[in-house]
C-alpha cells in the first residue's frame, strides 16, 4: 500500500468561554491562529462570518509524503509535557488533533506509533481525522467542507480548520 501523499495537522481547543490569551499562557505557546466566540472573521475573499465558538489552534507544516507521527512531535514539542495543565484544559474545553489526509491515489495508508498514541491520550487529545479522495480540495471559505475540482491538490489553510 502506498503512503498517504500529504498530512495536514492542527492541534485545537475548542471553546464558547476560551480565551485564547490563557491557552497561550497554560500550553506555553503561541497559537497560529485564534478566535474569541462573537469575533467577526474576515476571509480573503472578503467575506465575513461572527465566530460560534472560542477557538485557539497551533498547526505545523503540511508532510509530503504523510508523516503523522512526525507532525504530532512537532506539536507537542512546543507545548507543555505537565499532564495536569492538559487535564485542567481537557476539563474545560473540547481539544482534539484536526488531520486532513490528501490521497493522490485510490489506496493509500498511514500508520501511528502507538508512543503517538500514547502521547495523544495521556493529554486527552482526541484525533479527528479527515480524508480526502484524489480531487478533493477544501473550500477556505466554509472549513472543513469539501469541493469538487479537477486539480490534483488540495489548498490547506491550516488555521481556518475549524467546523465550530
Amino acid at each position: 500500500m502506498a503512503v498517504v501523499h500529504c498530512s495536514a495537522a492542527t492541534l485545537r481547543v475548542i471553546g464558547d468561554d476560551l480565551l485564547p490569551d490563557e491557552i497561550t499562557r497554560l500550553l506555553g505557546c503561541e497559537p497560529t491562529a485564534e478566535q474569541t466566540k462573537g469575533q467577526v472573521i474576515r476571509h480573503r475573499s472578503g467575506r465575513e462570518r461572527v465566530a460560534r465558538t472560542g477557538a485557539w489552534r497551533l498547526a505545523v507544516p503540511d508532510e509530503e509524503p504523510a508523516d503523522l507521527n512526525k507532525q504530532v512531535a512537532q506539536l507537542l514539542g512546543k507545548l507543555t509535557d505537565d499532564l495536569a495543565v492538559w487535564k485542567e484544559i481537557g476539563s474545560r474545553f473540547h481539544v482534539d488533533l484536526f488531520c486532513g489526509l490528501f490521497m493522490e491515489e485510490g489506496v493509500e495508508g498511514e500508520t501511528l506509533s502507538a508512543e503517538t498514541l500514547e502521547a495523544l491520550g495521556s493529554r486527552g487529545i482526541e484525533l479527528e481525522l479527515d480524508i480526502y479522495a484524489p480531487g478533493d480540495e477544501l473550500n477556505e471559505e466554509e472549513p472543513n467542507q469539501r469541493v469538487e475540482s479537477n486539480a490534483g491538490s488540495a489548498p490547506r489553510d491550516q488555521g481556518g480548520l475549524l467546523s465550530t
